[in-house]
């Protein structure tokens, strides 16, 4: 399902639990952090290097000057998005959670003020 992440020997990626992304001098350096599974004391990362690819775009319109740039490796691309979808999935559901929480304390704060406020109707009487 995610052929990306496969072909550079993640074999089972639903246990992924993020991932960072940095660039050093001529590679980007990616790191995948997987779910720690109960009994082990760290949580597995690996760690992979990709080089940057390299390209001339001119430097003005009007001249014949060019300079070089770096770019993300297509490859990589190719597992951000992979990675994206994997983590993504999961931090909505964590947000979605959250929200549901919010949503009940503030409605548990709601019926509570609406009660003290019926008691008091009733005391008046």
């Amino acid at each position: 399902m995610y052929p990306n992440l496969q072909n550079i020997g993640i074999s089972n990626p639903t246990d992924i639990e993020s991932y960072k992304l940095r660039q050093e001098v001529n590679n980007d350096i990616l790191k995948v952090y997987f779910h720690k599974h109960p009994g082990e004391l760290f949580a597995k990362s690996v760690k992979f290097k990709f080089p940057r690819q390299h390209k001339k775009v001119a430097a003005d319109r009007g001249t014949q000057e060019f300079r070089t740039i770096s770019e993300i490796n297509s490859n990589l691309r190719f597992i951000v998005e992979e990675l994206d979808q994997l983590t993504k999935k999961e931090q909505r559901e964590i947000d979605i959670k959250k929200q549901v929480l919010g949503d009940l304390k503030h409605l548990e704060k709601v019926v509570a003020e609406k009660i003290r406020e019926i008691e008091a109707k009733i005391e008046q009487l």
